[in-house]
């Protein structure tokens, strides 16, 4: 029986969490993860996916504001375990912790891309043809430990990110139970720091556009849906869109096209299809039924 700590805090590390809680030759000792967490507007105090999910399967559950403070250090030291699995937890483990057992971090990323807080959006904002998840021994550094296995995934260029969150959960599920039966130091292939990029948690502001270049606009759409957005500087969120074409040029917002269920939209280069809008404070509209209200149309510029 391989017994283990984890450490992690959303729903892909719930996933993976419950993944590994399945197989009959683990068990998992305790869990760690971020502490609760006000939400919403009347700043509900709830529980992360972990800890839930954690609670239900009767572990020990500890939620440190720091996981560096000594006395939390000490606890930890405490609990016998093989191994520690990290998986989007969310602090950086100290030397004693990686010293207490091999540790092992589930990145949703094909290291050394991307690391740091939000590889799956980043993978969307570059358009990339290719996406992964890298299991890797953590050391002190933020995501350079030496690499055990990676396990990739194709992206279609309408790929958005909870459909890609889904795939690589379900990698990252297996992938980890594949690690805990098959570990070995010595086959780990050190990462190449120069070839690294680093990407930092995603805020509200990242999903404001101007209509400036279609492509670029498109990929921020499917890297911020549903979470934070995108929207125009005026607050009008644009809740559903495709790509038509990203070469013309033209001017900026222009309304060209009015059709039965959508618009195109010019932008400085490329163009637009939009499908459904949200305006400050109003609920989510088809965009032809917020272009009547409005009272505006084509040759107009929507803002």
């Amino acid at each position: 029986m391989t017994r283990i700590i984890f450490m992690g805090t959303p729903e892909y590390a719930a996933d993976i969490l419950k993944t590994v809680i399945a197989a009959d030759d683990i068990e998992v000792v305790a869990v760690y993860t971020q502490p609760d967490k006000p939400v919403g507007r009347k700043g509900v105090l709830t529980p992360p996916a972990v800890k839930v999910l954690a609670q239900d399967a009767d572990i020990a559950i500890f939620q440190p504001s720091r996981l560096r403070d000594e006395k939390v250090v000490n606890e930890l030291l405490k609990i016998d375990c093989d191994m520690i699995i990290v998986a989007a937890y969310g602090q950086i483990l100290p030397k004693a912790i990686l010293e207490h057992a091999p540790c092992v971090n589930l990145h949703a990323s094909i290291l050394p891309q991307y690391r740091g807080a939000s590889p799956i959006q980043q993978s969307l904002l570059h358009n990339d043809t290719k996406s992964g998840v890298t299991a890797m021994w953590m050391d002190e550094g933020l995501d350079t430990g030496a690499i055990i296995k990676i396990e990739t995934v194709e992206l279609s260029p309408d790929e958005m990110v909870e459909t890609l969150y889904s795939s690589l959960t379900k990698i990252a599920c297996n992938l980890t139970v594949d690690i805990i039966h098959n570990w070995d130091r010595k086959t780990a292939i050190a990462q190449n720091d120069t070839q690294a990029t680093h990407c930092s948690k995603i805020s509200k502001s990242d999903g404001l556009i101007s209509f400036d270049d279609a492509v670029t606009i498109y990929n921020k759409y499917r890297a911020f849906t549903p979470w934070p957005g995108i929207y125009l500087e005026s607050g009008l969120k644009i809740k559903k869109m495709l790509l038509v074409e990203r070469s013309s040029e033209g001017t900026a917002g222009e309304i060209i096209a009015i059709e039965s269920d959508s618009i195109i939209v010019q932008c400085s280069k490329g163009s637009l299809r939009l499908f459904k809008v949200q305006a400050p404070s109003k609920q989510e509209t088809d965009v032809i039924a917020y272009l009547n209200g409005k009272r505006i149309g084509c040759g107009n510029t929507l803002v």
